[in-house]
C-alpha cells in the first residue's frame, strides 16, 4: 500500500463510521499534503521514513506514515479494517447489489467535506454507473448554499469532469430547499436545466400538520421536483429531532400519481422515512430512490443501510430509481414515463 493510499483509506473509514470531524480532516490533509510534494520528494521521504517534519503531519498520521515506509501494515488502519470495514447493515446485499447510481450527495461547494471530483471518484469505485451531485440551495446559508450564479458554475465543472471520468456519469443536480409555502429555493429555468432535483425541507420544521401537508403537495405536484428527500425531517441518535407532522398518505398519494420519488435516506442520522411509512409509500405505489445523502466519500456507503430497510419493507428493485440506468433515470426525469424493464 502505497503511503497516500493508506491515509485515503482511514479516513474514507473514518467517514464511514461517522467519525468526528476533526479526525478524518486530519488523514485527509495528511494526504493533501504528500500529493502536493514533488515525486522525487515523497520517495525520499518514503525510503527515511520521515514525515512529521511536514506541516499538516502530525503523530499519529506521522506513525501510520512510517509503519507503510517500513513495509508493515498500519496498526490504526488494522484497527479500523477490523471495526468498520466490514458490512454496515443485515440484509440488502441483492438490492445493494442492484444499485446503479445515488441520487444525493454534497461537495465542498455547499457542507460537504470532500471536493466534485473527489465525490464522483468514490461512487466510482462504490461500483455506480452515475450519480447526482446536489449541493444545497441558497435559502440554506448555513451549509453554503448556491446562488444562481455558482450553481451555474459549477454546471461547467460537473461538463468538464464527466469528459474525463466517461463511461461514469456524474449527473447536475440539487437539493432544493421547499420553502413554507411549497415553493423552491432556486430559478425554475435553471432547475429546469439540472438532471435531477431533489426538494427538501430544512426550515420551520414544526409547522402545524395541515400546513406541512400542503407544503410537500405544493412541493411533490411541482414537475421540476423529481425526488422527495427525507420527508419527515426527523434526526435519530445523539442529535435527535422528532419527525415534522403532515397526512403521510396524502403526500405518498400524490408522489404516486405525480411521479415523484420517495427517498430512502441512508444517512444513520436520518434513516427516513421511518418503517411504518415505508410501507405506506409502498402501498400507495411510489416510487423510491435510496440515497446516502454523503457528505464525504467514506459516507457514499450508506447505501447500505437504505437497502436493507427497502428489503425489509418488501420494495421490489424495480421501483428504486437508483437501480436504473442513467439513460432510464433521465428519460423518467424528463418525461415521468418509467422504463418498461427498469435497470437492464
Amino acid at each position: 500500500m502505497e503511503p497516500i493510499e493508506a491515509l485515503e483509506r482511514i479516513a474514507f473509514l473514518l467517514e464511514r463510521a461517522d467519525a468526528p470531524v476533526h479526525r478524518i480532516r486530519a488523514f485527509r490533509n495528511a494526504a493533501a499534503v504528500l500529493s502536493a510534494l514533488p515525486p522525487a520528494e515523497r520517495e525520499r521521504r518514503a525510503a527515511a521514513g520521515r514525515y512529521t517534519d511536514l506541516k499538516g503531519i502530525g503523530a499519529t498520521t506521522g506513525t501510520v506514515l512510517a509503519d507503510v515506509s517500513a513495509g508493515r501494515a498500519p496498526g490504526y488502519l488494522a484497527d479500523l479494517e477490523a471495526g468498520s470495514g466490514g458490512p454496515l447493515a443485515q440484509g440488502g446485499a441483492a438490492l445493494r447489489a442492484a444499485l446503479r447510481g445515488d441520487c444525493h450527495l454534497h461537495s465542498d461547494w455547499s457542507d460537504g467535506g470532500s471536493p466534485i471530483e473527489a465525490m464522483a471518484l468514490a461512487a466510482r469505485a462504490a461500483g455506480h454507473n452515475w450519480a447526482v451531485l446536489t449541493d444545497h440551495s441558497p435559502r440554506l446559508r448555513i451549509a453554503h448554499g448556491l446562488t444562481a450564479d455558482r450553481l451555474r458554475r459549477q454546471l461547467d465543472a460537473v461538463a468538464d469532469l464527466n469528459t474525463r471520468l466517461a463511461p461514469f456519469r456524474l449527473l447536475t443536480g440539487i437539493e432544493c430547499d421547499i420553502l413554507p409555502d411549497g415553493s423552491l429555493d432556486q430559478e425554475d429555468d435553471l432547475l429546469d436545466r439540472l438532471d435531477v432535483v431533489v426538494g427538501s425541507v430544512h426550515s420551520e420544521l414544526r409547522m402545524p400538520a395541515p400546513a406541512y401537508t400542503r407544503r410537500l403537495l405544493a412541493a411533490v405536484g411541482n414537475p421540476l421536483v423529481d425526488v422527495l428527500g427525507h420527508c419527515t425531517g426527523r434526526l435519530i441518535g445523539s442529535r435527535e429531532r422528532p419527525e415534522s407532522g403532515f397526512d403521510a398518505a396524502e403526500v405518498f398519494a400524490a408522489c404516486a400519481a405525480g411521479g415523484t420519488a420517495v427517498e430512502i435516506n441512508s444517512s444513520p442520522q436520518r434513516l427516513d422515512p421511518p418503517r411504518r411509512l415505508l410501507a405506506l409509500a409502498r402501498d400507495a405505489g411510489a416510487l423510491f430512490a435510496i440515497d446516502s445523502d454523503a457528505h464525504a466519500p467514506g459516507q457514499l456507503d450508506w447505501q447500505a443501510y437504505g437497502c436493507a430497510r427497502a428489503e425489509e419493507a418488501g420494495i421490489p428493485a424495480g421501483r428504486i430509481i437508483t437501480t436504473w440506468t442513467a439513460d432510464d433515470l433521465l428519460g423518467w426525469t424528463r418525461t415521468r414515463q418509467v422504463p418498461a424493464d427498469p435497470g437492464t
